[in-house]
């Protein structure tokens, strides 16, 4: 997210007319608010007990996956980016699928809270100050 940002941004505060990003924009990634990984790591610590509940590990993230294309456009959308968003299918893609198994974490009653448009409306923000 914040290489995209920092490219469309520069690409709309410099008036180009398209921004490119490798790979096709097919691959799929699961993207938490960094607030509410700091959530999920106190709620954890408040409430998981290794007595009663036998993780090796635990997920945190939202389970919800978004393509790398729509990722850009929500971007270019909160920017207020106008050009054309290209994809450089000659260039790799990565693993196709990245989104974790939130299972154990929301047995424990947690689920996050910032949904990926506010997001990254919060990030830029920070982003531009």
């Amino acid at each position: 997210i914040p290489a995209l940002m920092k490219k469309i941004h520069e690409a709309r505060d410099n008036g180009l007319p398209c921004v490119e990003i490798w790979g096709t924009g097919k691959p799929v990634r699961d993207f938490l608010f960094a607030d509410d990984l700091a959530d999920a790591s106190l709620y954890v610590m408040e409430r998981y007990n290794a007595c009663d509940i036998k993780y090796d590990y635990m997920n945190v993230g939202t389970g919800v996956g978004i393509s790398i294309g729509e990722l850009a456009k929500v971007i270019k959308e909160v920017i207020g980016y106008e050009g054309e968003i290209k994809f450089d299918s000659s260039k790799p893609d990565g693993m196709y699928k990245k989104i974790l198994d939130v299972t154990k974490i929301n047995k424990l009653g947690w689920q996050y809270s910032t949904d990926l448009i506010l997001g990254i409306k919060l990030a830029y923000g920070d982003f531009i100050v």
